[in-house]
């Protein structure tokens, strides 16, 4: 027979300390049964609870990876306006020659990444605050547990720092768009063509074919050669007694009509510029011209402009200088 009066440390030593509401009311209703509401907290109540924790942290997971994608893919959208405000400041008269109303690739393969990185981190926070609260619940001490979580968190932040440093790193890489697959880059020791951007390492081609692999971490700072627009930049020696004004009207006439030919017409985005003089060497006169062209053409147009002023020069006969010493021969007497 159950006591006719129940006492509240009869409902603790059921209930617990902090009783739950389904034991408490079956240990009310069967008049202090302890039995039948320790039972209860045990099959009945904790598991629904146990359950409802779950579900929210599923629903919660579900919500936060939707909403991340969402806000990811419109931080790394493309301001066309802003874009072309950026061009026109730099020179470029016509931005929609670089702007496509076409879906970029790379911003979706930046954008996937970062949303995929952010809404994994999201989720083992969510999980790791719901494996918690479920311990909690079936009445295991949370002390000890959480004491040894961070001591084994502070060793292995120690050991791992160079790990979580090279993601950060990469992380603001992408964030940033600071380089992306198929750009030409320069990262200090390593040069090449981007093969490979993930979150601890940067893999890239060099021009002989060395694949380097490159910590994220490790990059102090990053040449991008090949974004939005490149220069091409060609410097052609004359001899001290060319006419410069001859030579300069030389190479515009080359370039120009380089630069209008079929192969190139599509590639240049403004008239090739002469800068005139740009140093007085020991051996001639350099002189500077620049052309602008779409991202990563500039070295093949700059080998073209190059053929072409050579032609040109020997065919007006200004003449290229090169180096000249003169040798002494000795011969022993005998």
């Amino acid at each position: 027979m159950p006591p006719l009066f129940a006492t509240p440390s009869d409902l603790a030593d059921a209930c617990g300390d902090s009783p739950r509401f389904l034991c408490e009311r079956v240990f009310d209703a069967t008049g202090g049964n302890e039995a039948l509401a320790s039972t209860v907290d045990w099959f009945v109540d904790r598991p629904l609870k146990v359950l409802l924790i779950v579900l929210v942290a599923w629903i919660i997971t579900r919500i936060a990876r939707r909403y991340v994608k969402r806000f990811v893919r419109q931080l790394v959208a493309p301001d066309r306006a802003a874009t072309a405000r950026r061009l026109q400041r730099v020179g470029i008269d016509d931005p929609t020659l670089l702007l496509s109303e076409e879906v970029d690739p790379r911003r979706e393969s930046r954008a996937s990444s970062i949303s995929a990185v952010v809404g994994s981190t999201i989720t083992v926070l969510i999980w790791v605050i719901a494996l918690i609260m479920v311990v909690g619940e079936l009445g295991i001490e949370l002390g000890p547990l959480v004491a040894g979580a961070g001591i084994a968190g502070v060793a292995l932040g120690f050991g791992a720092q160079s790990l979580v440093k090279d993601c950060i790193a990469g992380l603001f890489m992408l964030i940033e768009d600071q380089y992306g697959i198929g750009d030409v880059v320069d990262l200090g020791e390593a040069t090449g063509v981007v093969e490979e951007v993930t979150l601890r390492t940067t893999v890239l081609r060099g021009l002989d074919g060395t694949v380097w692999h490159v910590p994220n971490g490790e990059v102090q700072r990053v040449g991008n050669k090949s974004q939005l627009w490149s220069v091409a930049v060609v410097d052609v020696d004359v001899a001290y007694d060319s006419d410069l004004e001859e030579a300069r009207r030389v190479m515009l006439e080359t370039a120009q009509e380089v630069c209008s030919s079929e192969e190139w017409s599509e590639l240049v985005l403004e008239e090739p510029t002469v800068l005139g003089v740009e140093a007085l060497a020991a051996d001639g006169i350099t002189m500077r011209m620049t052309v602008k062209t779409t991202p990563g053409t500039q070295w093949a147009l700059q080998r073209a402009l190059r053929e072409a002023l050579k032609r040109s020069m020997d065919r007006v006969g200004i003449e290229i200088p090169f180096p000249q010493r003169t040798v002494w021969m000795r011969s022993e007497s005998s």
